[in-house]
């Protein structure tokens, strides 16, 4: 018996919710991966890492939000909390092989496009690990055609993201790329959605195991959450990411024009070049003047 398949069990607030979230994580990441544009004496690989965290965590919990709201009507579900945890790790690893690809070798074609191609297969990974971790009674089908535009989604969603994290400096257009980023992706778990048929069993015992959505979704999203907070308060108190570049600079560039030089202890150049050629002797430590 074909069962009733329905991803809007809660209406819109599940949508919503999850493409908030999205964007949110896109939003964190884009900016950590500025930050190591804006200063070359950064943490690098921190930043970088936080921002992966940050993009994976924002993808992993947008798809497990959307999840809560998706039912059969005709048998009940539970979910394995040890894939549901792989597919977390899935996630920041894979967009973290991305990001530190970009951020350390560049945004050449070539490189751009290894790494598009890495991080949307890993997407597209954790989405399906994550529907693995899915019991019922029952068998879930997939349309091929479906899948296969989910990951292509999932590609140009990926390779977009890194190009934006590591060309986009301004905050507003990281904020507006963030958004086209939540909605790639949303668009993307929803379209692998949309390929999702449930043949449901004859025999309405249920006998698999696991645990239901909200005793293991809802626990299991308060620390991704936290964590996106926490890279949020990180993000907003920065001071280079608060000043923004061009602020930054000018605020060293004059630290740096107070600092005297060398060659401002002597009055003129005769005096320079005196001092350059005299011997090392005490009576030459400082600037020589003619006496008068």
């Amino acid at each position: 018996m074909e069962g009733t398949v329905d991803g809007f069990r809660y209406g819109a607030v599940t949508p919503v919710a999850a493409y908030l979230m999205a964007c949110l994580g896109g939003a964190l990441g884009l900016r950590c991966i500025v930050r190591t544009l804006l200063s070359n004496q950064s943490w690098k690989a921190g930043w970088l890492a936080l921002g992966a965290a940050s993009i994976g965590c924002g993808i992993w919990t947008m798809h497990f939000i959307a999840m809560i709201g998706f039912q059969v009507v005709e048998t009940r579900i539970r979910y394995n909390a040890g894939l549901t945890v792989l597919s977390l790790a899935v996630a920041i690893v894979v967009v973290g092989i991305g990001v530190f690809i970009v951020g350390y070798r560049g945004v050449s074609t070539l490189n751009l496009s290894f790494a598009g191609v890495i991080t949307g297969l890993g997407v597209a990974a954790m989405h399906y690990l994550g529907m693995a971790a899915l019991h019922l009674n029952g068998t879930i089908r997939y349309d091929a055609t479906a899948v296969a535009l989910s990951v292509v989604i999932a590609i140009v969603a990926a390779t977009a993201a890194l190009w934006a994290a590591v060309t986009i400096r301004g905050f507003m257009t990281s904020l507006g790329a963030s958004l086209i980023m939540g909605v790639a992706v949303t668009g993307m778990h929803y379209t692998g959605m949309s390929a999702v048929s449930v043949h449901v069993h004859s025999r309405t015992g249920g006998s698999w195991a696991g645990d239901s959505p909200t005793s293991l979704l809802l626990p299991m999203l308060l620390g991704p959450v936290i964590f996106l907070l926490l890279a949020g308060v990180v993000v907003m108190f920065d001071p280079l990411l608060v000043l923004g570049d061009g602020d930054w600079n000018r605020s060293s560039a004059s630290t740096e024009s107070n600092t005297p030089q060398p060659d401002s202890l002597f009055e003129n150049e005769e005096d320079r070049v005196v001092h350059a050629r005299a011997p090392q002797d005490p009576q030459w430590a400082a600037p020589h003047s003619p006496q008068r």
